[in-house]
């Protein structure tokens, strides 16, 4: 909107049906009257650009497929600091991990140059001769093919000793990979950042752990002629002591699952968050308990996940519960509800809460 003076002429216009409009810029049109101004002709050169984001948008599909060692290498730096990681992997799909913190002046590109040159090292100390390197920095893989001018003068010293480390290899290639196939060199490049200094200090190498279930299913086994798996809880709640020759991480552990159970009489219970009461069963009870729930007594033959709460809902409860019901450990023989209930009060089986929650 017009204002000060382009305002009062803007009044005295109108009389005669005149509008203002601001004037925009055309750079189209000045492009096109500059061409048309300089035609091209036979001494005609294209000008040296450098453009570092003019292939973003391109997609090059590029096979891994080839029998020289890997390198992935890749620099985080953030507000904690700066980090870089590189992967060694041998023909034999070995991978070497390395990561470092730097602790002085640094850039994105002087990290991811950092990284790149820790993994050369690398592979020079491994004897290898055949080197196929891959990062996610476009301009560094520019860089070293040749491809794009180094004009930084911070960068011209990296990129002249990358030269000098790619002559003692017979043959190596540098090739751009996206961010997507490069996460585990950043992972290791953002682990090193965000640590802090651990000067002298050794850090055991990581170890990556594949468990087969759930983290809340526990694992403890049952074994013949020994107590049954409540037998330290019921014994430190009944007389408040504790097994022999343990130590205090031990006791600690018995006392916190403690709270977490009842005990009334001699029957062991397990506290549920709303305020239920589960009875605590042994080792030669589960298996009936599973089979009467799951085939007997109109049993629905529900999958695992539904026979683990069906038990729970019954009022039962023991460690291994969901690993045994997707092991399906059942008795040899079909016993009915009749056949397991007993006169003892430490292993008799309450048939009446099973009928009210399956039949």
């Amino acid at each position: 909107m017009p204002t000060g003076r382009l305002e009062k002429w803007q009044i005295l216009l109108t009389e005669f049906y005149i509008v203002y409009v601001t004037h925009t810029v055309k750079k189209a049109q000045a492009l096109a009257d500059h061409l048309a101004e300089n035609p091209v002709d036979d001494e005609w050169q294209p000008l040296s650009t450098y453009f570092p984001d003019e292939e973003v948008n391109s997609v090059e599909a590029i096979s891994e497929d080839t029998n020289a060692w890997k390198m992935f290498f890749d620099g985080v730096v953030n507000a904690k600091g700066v980090g870089i990681g590189a992967i060694l992997i041998s023909l034999t799909c070995q991978h070497y991990p390395a990561t470092a913190r730097l602790l002085f002046l640094y850039t994105n590109n002087t990290a991811e140059y950092e990284a790149c040159i820790m993994g050369m090292n690398m592979e020079i100390d491994q004897d290898v001769k055949e080197l196929l390197i891959m990062g996610d920095s476009d301009q560094i893989i520019r860089q070293a093919q040749g491809e794009r001018e180094t004009r930084d003068v911070k960068l011209i010293p990296y990129r002249q000793y990358v030269e000098d480390l790619s002559k003692r290899f017979k043959s190596i290639e540098f090739r751009y990979t996206p961010c997507c196939h490069n996460e585990l060199a950043d992972a290791l490049a953002t682990l090193a950042s965000i640590l802090p200094y651990p000067g002298n200090a050794h850090i055991d190498p990581l170890e990556i752990q594949i468990p087969e279930r759930h983290g809340y299913c526990n694992t403890v086994e049952a074994e013949p002629n020994i107590q049954p798996w409540y037998h330290d809880i019921k014994r430190f709640l009944k007389t408040k002591e504790y097994p022999e020759h343990t130590s205090g991480d031990q006791k600690r552990t018995i006392r916190r699952h403690a709270s977490g159970f009842f005990l009334s009489g001699d029957v062991l219970y397990k506290r549920t968050p709303d305020l239920n009461l589960l009875r605590c069963v042994d080792a030669k009870k589960t298996g009936k308990i599973m089979y009467e729930v799951h085939a007997r007594v109109c049993g629905p033959h529900m999958n695992e996940y539904v026979l683990a709460k069906k038990i729970l809902r019954g009022g039962y409860y023991w460690m291994t519960m969901e690993k045994d019901c997707f092991r399906k450990l059942l008795p040899e023989g079909a016993l009915y509800l009749g056949d397991i209930e007993g006169n003892d009060p430490e292993t008799a089986i309450n048939a009446d809460a099973v009928k009210r929650y399956y039949v």
